[in-house]
């Protein structure tokens, strides 16, 4: 028997308007998906424990049977993990976005955020601008890493965990209210605004009419992380397939293989194929019990607040991913199982994540059911099936 979850990133949403009264998933063709349920349970899970922030951090370490109330200590240092950075006790890791603010001439404080991924700026072109500001600000105290995208790493020697706001909850605001209290984290975005405002890159970028990456933004953050090994845990030797350094970075940490996958780059046109095929080749060739396939796109969509967009996310993730991986493991006549969910919303209304349920499908190639509902919110609901606990759903995918 193997294992598969396939994550559809911040996929659930909120019924709009614009769709008839129905969410993304809902009104999305997602014939793999919908075959599947016929065949699957389905139901909702709430993956966010209670009176912790809705993220990806948290929601994705309960999918994976993480209780995040005992071992989330920060987003940035499961990032941090995944791109190799060496961290002591001492050390706070933050993100470093690469947002865009306004260029208006107005004061720092009376900017206003408006991407928060800066037109989903490629590794290479932002990894030219943080290297710009690595020039002119790192210290002793503060070094800085190149992650993926627009999503970097600050290194604070002897730092504090600080509370510190995430960019893309707060876009299309004056930023303000949202800068840290703390006077250097505060000196170090101001002084990358003026590094990279004018940078040859980013006067490139406007005449190409994408958005300039002209500030660094911190949030997220916390200290080393220590994670119990996924495979004691569970009996299973699993494989993380992602574009994202968080989802990685939990995988290194929690001890599972890492696949790398050339153009996986957690954008809407992000490789698929070679997800799926790295999936299939870790159950199929390599020995691996269980397969993680995490896709940010969605996510990415939502908090674009591109109705549109999130709903061809959606069908590329049942199109490319779902039905080729299911199709795959038929033909070689592997028995598995397979479960299908986002790790938490990020409804169009508020282009951020919240803390609402999610809808999950769990299938079993060796079982026969015949079922009448779909996979989407509203139809999931309705199953009255539902997981208080999202870090105890990954048990269901273990029972026979």
């Amino acid at each position: 028997m193997k294992y598969v979850i396939v994550l559809g990133d911040g996929m659930a949403d909120e019924p709009i308007e614009a769709l008839g009264g129905k969410t993304p998933l809902e009104y999305a063709k997602t014939p793999a998906m919908d075959r599947l349920s016929k065949k699957a349970e389905v139901g909702m899970v709430h993956t966010i424990p209670e009176g912790m922030k809705p993220g990806s951090d948290t929601a994705n370490l309960s999918v994976l049977g993480y209780d995040a109330k005992k071992y989330y200590s920060g987003r940035s240092p499961l990032e941090a993990l995944s791109i190799g950075v060496p961290m002591k006790d001492t050390d706070i890791a933050l993100r470093c976005n690469i947002v865009t603010i306004s260029d208006d001439d107005v004061p720092f404080e009376e900017k206003t955020i408006i991407d928060h991924s800066s037109s989903e700026i490629s590794t290479e072109d932002c990894a030219v601008l943080l290297n710009a500001v690595k020039e002119q600000l790192e210290t002793e105290q503060y070094h800085f890493y190149v992650g993926t995208s627009y999503r970097h790493c600050l290194i604070w020697e002897n730092g504090q965990v600080i509370d510190l706001v995430q960019p893309h909850d707060v876009l299309g605001q004056t930023i303000g209210q949202h800068l840290p209290k703390d006077p250097m984290l505060l000196h170090m975005m101001k002084k990358s605004y003026e590094i990279l405002k004018d940078h040859p890159l980013n006067i490139e970028r406007k005449k190409q009419g994408l958005n300039p990456a002209n500030c660094c933004w911190f949030w997220g953050a916390g200290t080393k992380p220590m994670l119990s090994s996924f495979q004691e845990k569970t009996g299973k030797k699993g494989m993380m397939i992602s574009a994202v350094d968080l989802l990685k970075g939990i995988a290194v940490g929690a001890g599972m293989g890492v696949a790398k996958v050339e153009g996986a780059n957690g954008g809407l046109h992000t490789n698929y194929a070679g997800k799926t095929q790295a999936a299939i080749k870790a159950l199929c060739e390599d020995g691996y019990d269980f397969a993680y396939i995490h896709v940010e796109a969605p996510d990415e969509m939502g908090h674009q607040g591109s109705v549109e967009r999130k709903v061809q996310a959606i069908e590329y993730l049942d199109e490319k991913v779902i039905e080729p991986l299911t199709a795959a493991l038929d033909a070689q006549n592997v028995e598995y199982r397979l479960l299908v969910l986002p790790d938490h919303p990020t409804p169009i209304r508020v282009r951020t994540h919240t803390s609402n349920s999610v809808p999950f499908l769990l299938y079993d190639s060796t079982k026969e059911r015949s079922e009448t509902w779909n996979y989407n919110e509203r139809e999931a609901a309705l199953t009255g099936i539902k997981v208080e606990k999202g870090h105890e759903l990954i048990d269901r995918l273990w029972e026979r």
